[in-house]
């Protein structure tokens, strides 16, 4: 099973000059953790999660009429859609990340998160394990 049959289509995106409040409350109003940051041409620049509004963002000292430019994740890893669903859930364990931005020719055209490769009934396993790892601690430098 490739990318593409398990990936969302629709995708919220934001632009890099978005408030972070603009940003928090589309999170809140679709229920979702993160989104894509694209330029005009839909290429992909970054990504922005409520994890990084909070650890990059107000943490930090950057309220909520501070763009998103520098908080977001920059150069996130992604996936094209021909990419083969257990190297995706494999690549998710591998950098600890619950969703992948799908691209292709350098445009976004999807967002394949856990929960869609969890869904499928061939995946289970994997999605598990893959959370597992996501979900693992960090462990501390020594």
């Amino acid at each position: 099973m490739k990318v593409k049959d398990a990936m969302t289509r629709e995708v919220k995106i934001a632009r890099e000059d978005s408030t972070i409040e603009y940003i928090a409350n589309e999170m809140k109003d679709l229920n979702i953790g993160s989104i894509p940051v694209c330029d005009l041409n839909n290429r992909l620049l970054g990504i922005v999660t409520d994890r990084d509004i909070v650890v990059r963002g107000l943490s930090q000292g950057k309220g909520e009429n501070h763009t998103i430019k520098d908080v977001m994740t920059k150069n996130p890893i992604s996936v094209s859609s021909d990419t083969d669903l257990d190297e995706a859930t494999k690549l998710m364990s591998q950098h600890q990340i619950r969703r992948l931005p799908v691209v292709d020719n350098g445009t976004l055209v999807g967002i394949l998160a856990i929960g869609d490769v969890a869904v499928r009934d061939n995946f289970v396993n994997e999605a598990g394990d893959a959370l597992s790892s996501i979900s693992e601690p960090s462990k501390p430098n020594i």
